[in-house]
């Protein structure tokens, strides 16, 4: 992947921040979605976003699953959307448990590792559509994806035809540590917890004795907010098991659908140094490892700049995937 930034965006930390809250994600009007209601194995409920111009079932389906906290509304969502419609593919967003405005039911919520989940999600959309079906996850979106890649092994061609990771955290023990230092304690950290404290203080209300609120109200990092609540909700015994059990990293060599894995080295969350080499992964995964492009960012063009380059790159090799390329 070739990408060189503006200028006057010379930082991982500008190209991060500028491309979530300045970059312009489309072009024309603001892409539209059409909501639809899964009622989930459990008594519970996911919401997914289509983009309003569906057509038939054999169209392409590209189905991107959003990162930590994020929604149909995210940047990088409306970014895919807009190269979706431009290019003629199906698209939808599926939002994890929790993140589409609306409480959910169940006493859980969404995790980095979260394979289960979209297995069912991926298998119940396979069931509707006879045309291929392309998937992007975005940071945390991406590395439970690679996980699901692991653990379905030869079964994934069944169901998708190639999948795709953007800066995602594959190691969440050195992300994990990377986000809970300095500036990004002091920004991202804060940001994150701003909306997660929140819902899962909602969900004690839910649930009374799910957690320790006093232990809530002193988390100040996500390792801390791990312990009290994503571990022991979705079945890991700490924060350390968690981080463990659910990085894609150690089993990259498992994959057995085309897979590209796209970091930027000077990703503020993903520290370089923890990204895996080409000799660590197996045949079907392509590494893209840019310099530069901070985490979900890759804004590019003249000022204001836009968000197409990492859509369009993305979109091409899904669609046309080199499976035995390392790059």
């Amino acid at each position: 992947m070739k990408y060189t930034p503006p200028a006057w965006l010379p930082s991982g930390n500008l190209q991060t921040i500028y491309a979530a809250r300045l970059a312009q994600a489309f072009v024309g009007a603001t892409p539209v979605y059409r909501r639809e209601r899964w009622a989930t194995p459990d008594a519970d409920f996911i919401d997914l976003d289509w983009l309003e111009c569906q057509s038939s079932s054999e169209k392409p389906l590209v189905v991107l699953f959003h990162g930590l906290e994020g929604t149909s509304q995210s940047h990088y969502a409306l970014a895919f959307a807009n190269y979706c419609r431009l290019n003629g593919l199906a698209y939808v967003v599926v939002h994890f448990r929790g993140c589409s405005g609306e409480i959910n039911l169940a006493p859980r919520a969404y995790h980095s590792g979260d394979f289960e989940e979209i297995d069912w999600i991926l298998k119940r959309i396979r069931n509707t559509r006879t045309g291929p079906i392309y998937c992007v996850g975005i940071s945390l979106g991406g590395n439970a994806l690679l996980r699901w890649s692991q653990e379905a092994g030869e079964s994934a061609k069944e169901t998708v035809s190639a999948v795709s990771a953007v800066c995602s955290p594959i190691d969440l023990a050195a992300s994990g540590m990377a986000i809970g230092k300095g500036f990004n304690l002091q920004v991202y950290t804060r940001m994150f917890l701003k909306t997660m404290r929140p819902k899962a203080l909602l969900k004690l209300k839910q649930f009374p004795g799910l957690f320790a609120k006093a232990a809530m109200d002193d988390a100040r990092d996500l390792y801390d907010f791990d312990n009290v609540f994503t571990a022991p909700l979705h079945g890991f015994k700490n924060t350390e098991d968690y981080w463990k059990r659910a990085s894609a990293k150690p089993r990259l060599n498992e994959i057995k659908i085309p897979a590209l894995v796209v970091n930027a080295l000077n990703d503020p969350f993903v520290p370089a140094n923890s990204l895996p080499h080409a000799r660590e992964v197996g045949s079907c995964v392509t590494l893209w490892q840019p310099a530069q492009g901070g985490h979900v960012g890759f804004p590019a063009g003249k000022f204001p700049a836009h968000l197409h380059t990492l859509p369009e790159h993305i979109g091409a090799w899904l669609q046309a995937p080199q499976g035995s390329s390392h790059g």
